[in-house]
């Protein structure tokens, strides 16, 4: 069966992006280019990739879940497949179809959608955020990888944004990068 993982970058302080959503003060050094391209290559956009010379098969996943607001960043720069190398869904109630054929659109019934994912075979499933999504599928995610960028926000987008609901998870692995970044791994507990 397949796990949903969240894999995503935060602060110290627990923030995955500026009050206005942008990421671009995290420290991507070439230690953390190199953790992404040989251990999560399969996390990269697919315009990204080629920009790095990343030609390799899907390590970890074969789907890529995201909210709408995430989605936002590639429209923005007129990318409206960004993961070409994952099946594509963004969780949106504000888009009334798919700007692109291979990406699928769901509005309602996400948690049955993703239950569904996790039952067909395959890799994992990637949940690539946003916080509001991630906080709307916790009881879902069966495990998380966090890389902890050396640096305090003060503000911003949170991990999660959900109701009070204490999640257990354990923590299964820890690397530490030359840069102070360094990436946790958590499974349900």
């Amino acid at each position: 069966m397949r796990k949903l993982v969240y894999y995503v970058g935060t602060t110290i302080d627990g923030f995955i992006a500026a009050p206005d959503g942008t990421a671009d003060f995290f420290p991507v050094t070439p230690d953390v280019i190199d953790f992404i391209t040989t251990d999560y290559p399969d996390a990269l956009p697919t315009h990204v990739r080629a920009q790095l010379g990343v030609d390799v098969p899907n390590r970890n996943f074969d789907v890529g879940v995201q909210g709408r607001t995430t989605y936002q960043a590639a429209l923005d720069i007129d990318v409206t497949s960004p993961y070409a190398h994952l099946q594509q869904i963004v969780v949106s109630t504000s888009l009334t179809g798919s700007p692109d054929p291979a990406v699928e659109v769901v509005s309602r019934d996400v948690v049955e959608r993703i239950r569904r994912l996790k039952a067909e075979e395959g890799k994992d499933i990637y949940l690539m955020g946003g916080s509001r999504l991630a906080g709307s599928l916790l009881a879902e995610i069966d495990a998380l990888v966090l890389k902890v960028y050396p640096v305090v926000a003060g503000a911003g987008i949170p991990l999660f944004t959900a109701d009070f609901q204490p999640t257990g998870f354990t923590l299964t692995g820890t690397r530490s990068l030359e840069n102070g970044t360094v990436v946790l791994s958590y499974d349900r507990a």
